[in-house]
């Protein structure tokens, strides 16, 4: 019996987190999707992190490609950067905004971890990133050739989250653009 009341309580937290995790990976089906996707990346007023980037412009990129907003302040920025790291050497473009941040903490942020960032900018004030629908870093979208979001991820991007609901976006929207500039 007294096994009973000191085993209690921690198999009932452990079934409450078994919830929590589904209810956070698996989308139910006909569940409808995030308002941003299917609409087109919004012209944003973005500021250059530093003159040692490649400045983001979305108006200029070809192809499909992720977009990262984040922060050097951010411990969930931190935990899903080697997995940008990854993804970038894979070959996917990563482009990078860095929310409320200043431009010499991005720096050292990138100097200390490495930078995956194809191009970077810094949205000091939120503004650009309030357009995209932005609550916090991080966020990540899938952005298709047309410049489309395809797919979005509120937090850190795991390589779990990255297969199940992101990389379908994203093999998605480079056959649709190689199909495109085979033809």
């Amino acid at each position: 019996m007294n096994r009973i009341v000191l085993w209690a309580p921690l198999a009932s937290i452990a079934v409450l987190l078994a919830v929590f995790a589904i209810a956070l990976l698996a989308r139910p089906e006909g569940t409808p999707g995030d308002p941003m996707t299917g609409r087109e990346v919004p012209p944003m007023a973005l500021q250059p992190v530093s003159p040692d980037f490649v400045f983001f412009d979305p108006g200029t990129i070809e192809g499909p490609y992720v977009l990262n907003i984040w922060a050097s302040w951010c411990a969930p920025c931190r935990i899903e950067h080697p997995l940008l790291t990854e993804l970038s050497q894979s070959g996917i473009p990563i482009h990078g905004i860095t929310y409320a941040d200043r431009p010499e903490n991005s720096r050292a942020f990138l100097q200390q971890l490495g930078n995956p960032f194809t191009s970077l900018a810094s949205d000091p004030d939120r503004r650009a990133s309030l357009d995209l629908g932005v609550t916090g870093a991080p966020e990540t979208f899938v952005v298709d050739g047309n410049g489309v979001i395809r797919a979005r991820w509120r937090g850190a991007i795991t390589e779990t989250i990255w297969e199940r609901h992101m990389a379908p976006a994203w093999r998605a929207a480079s056959r649709e653009w190689d199909e495109r500039a085979g033809s």
